[in-house]
């Protein structure tokens, strides 16, 4: 964006303070309007490009083919308790040299079902009840993976603002110096002022070149970064309605966060999951030790041809059927079965540890989140305030370097302060929205519902 052309010599003298700060919001307003519109695309709400990274992010994608195998997985293991079949079939030719009887020749076809239902089990009984628990497993890491997204894609989206943002008030901020070069060239060819207002001005105006070419650069790696999440190109997030108002924190004491979190966070109720499918792997170790009973039946036909064997006629077909009880009754193993169960034992304790460790974790991000977002509500009310005693200090100065009390150093300062300020506060309201969302989900409450109630603050 080229810089802006210098003012007539006799515009600075012909306005007040008040004038010029309204020209530098003018011109903020224009540079914000122009970096909104730059990619030349329809504005996106967060609501929209969240459920286009739904569907295009591959993360999320694939933590929910991750969720719908476990529930084949978990089919898989119900079988274990129902009846099978099975199919057998076959032909064998034999021949006897030297030949019995007028050949030695015979042709065998047999065919057989053989079916078996589990009576007692209790191996599988219990593989069954970890299939159900590691169904809890993947269902709690999908909805971590959802969580993680809404995080991500809101992340993202007001990155791209706050660099909006910061390359707005870079602009703004060259045309207010380039206000203040020309009007120290102009006192200074009138003798009204000395070279180093001019050469300190001109240094703000090379810095503030510099600062425009970096914050331009950082929006377009923001842009590229958002587009990549959500599969589309010259994506521009809408602003928020001005004038901003950041929701309440609620519930203001963090041990309720922290309660909530604990009953309902899926990183802990996938340890507990993990604890319990423990417990039952060692059911499953100690039922290797015990008997198992299956109801057993078969059926079968077989025809031979030929001479062999001689007890059986020529062509004769025939059946069998049969049914009965197996019962089998492990002995010695070895050892294995008792180190095995001293295994499990042992993974159990971990799986233990692991949910202790879960928790406490879960506890401390929830209170790091929750004083997080206290403390970026409160330095936006500072922040606000400085805005506002910054613009103050900026009239006084430039009316203080209007009657001689104050130099063109001073009032660069004081408006440096002011757009850094603005740039601040602006990041300052991103961050305790993010934030609110980063602490709904350290307390396992951010659902997808949590990105409507943010998207309502947009403009429409």
């Amino acid at each position: 964006m080229p810089a802006p052309a210098p003012m007539s010599p006799g515009h600075p003298a012909s306005q007040g303070p008040g004038a010029r700060l309204q020209r530098v919001a003018a011109a903020a307003m224009l540079a914000f309007s122009l970096v909104g519109v730059a990619g030349g695309a329809r504005a996106q709400s967060l609501q929209e490009l969240y459920e286009a990274a739904r569907a295009f992010d591959a993360t999320f994608l694939a933590a929910r083919a991750q969720a719908q195998s476990a529930e084949y997985r978990a089919a898989q293991a119900d079988a274990l308790s129902r009846p099978s079949l099975s199919a057998t079939a076959g032909a064998t030719t034999t021949t006897i040299s030297p030949p019995v009887g007028p050949t030695g020749d015979s042709n065998t076809l047999n065919a057989s079902l053989q079916g078996r239902l589990p009576l007692l089990n209790r191996a599988n009984t219990a593989t069954q009840e970890q299939a159900r628990r590691a169904l809890l497993v993947a269902k709690a890491e999908f909805e971590t993976a959802e969580q993680d997204l809404i995080v991500r894609v809101a992340a993202a989206y007001f990155d791209v603002l706050a660099a909006q943002d910061t390359l707005a008030t870079t602009r703004a901020s060259k045309t207010f110096i380039t206000e203040q070069l020309a009007s120290a060239k102009r006192n200074f060819e009138v003798g009204t002022a000395t070279i180093t207002d001019t050469r300190e001005a001109q240094a703000r105006f090379d810095l503030a070149t510099a600062q425009e070419i970096a914050a331009d650069n950082d929006l377009r790696a923001k842009r590229i970064a958002l587009d990549t999440l959500v599969g589309r190109n010259g994506v521009a997030p809408k602003p928020l309605v001005v004038p901003v108002v950041l929701p309440a924190l609620a519930p203001t004491d963090p041990e309720a966060w922290v309660g909530n979190a604990d009953a309902r966070h899926p990183t802990i109720r996938r340890a507990q999951a993990g604890l319990e499918v423990a417990s039952l792997e060692i059911e499953r170790a100690k039922a290797a030790e015990g008997p198992t009973l299956d109801a057993v039946a078969s059926v079968g036909a077989a025809k031979y041809s030929g001479r062999y064997p001689s007890s059986l006629p020529s062509s004769t077909p025939w059946r069998t059927a049969s049914i009965g009880l197996q019962f089998n009754m492990p002995l010695y193993t070895g050892g294995a079965t008792g180190n095995r169960i001293q295994e499990t034992q042992s993974l159990e304790e971990k799986a233990r540890q692991d949910l202790a460790a879960a928790r406490r974790g879960v506890a401390q991000g929830t209170r790091v989140a929750f004083f997080g977002v206290q403390s970026g509500q409160a330095r936006v009310l500072a922040l606000e305030a400085a805005e506002a005693s910054s613009k103050l200090a900026l009239e006084a100065t430039q009316l203080g370097y209007r009657v001689g009390v104050r130099v063109n150093l001073d009032v660069l300062n004081a408006q440096t302060q002011l757009f850094s300020t603005q740039a601040d506060l602006a990041r300052a309201r991103y961050d305790v929205l993010v934030g609110g969302l980063r602490l709904r989900q350290a307390s396992g409450q951010l659902v997808p519902g949590d990105v409507e109630a943010v998207n309502r603050m947009l403009a429409k």
